[in-house]
């Protein structure tokens, strides 16, 4: 079955791929979480995955979030109709999204713009 719609992973100037770095230090058992949200995104586009996602107000980022014995938080914009650009991963151990994180999401898209 191919896929409609696509993930890509932010890739900093210098050719590093923070996201891969991420999601290669979580366990197997959040890794299946989290790439099994982007298998259903993939196939079936964000509609199908509304229960996970949500808008940061006040930032052009979204969130997916992976609940569990750890919430798994992977920032993501809309890079076209079909594909999804996720900029960082983190584990969210605060009710709020922290700051910092939000900074850093930030800062590698406007990075991308700037390459776009």
């Amino acid at each position: 079955m191919t896929s409609l719609y696509r993930v890509v992973y932010f890739i900093s100037p210098a050719g590093e791929n923070p996201v891969k770095h991420f999601l290669d230090s979580l366990q197997h058992n959040q890794k299946v979480k989290v790439f099994r949200l982007f298998q259903v995104y993939e196939q079936y586009g964000l509609a199908s995955i509304m229960p996970h996602t949500k808008k940061l107000r006040g930032t052009p980022l979204w969130e997916i979030s992976i609940k569990g014995k750890d919430n798994i938080r992977m920032l993501y914009v809309s890079h076209t109709m079909k594909s999804i650009l996720v900029l960082h991963g983190f584990i969210k151990k605060t009710q709020k999204t922290p700051q910092k994180e939000l900074g850093l999401a930030i800062q590698r898209y406007e990075e991308w713009k700037k390459r776009t």
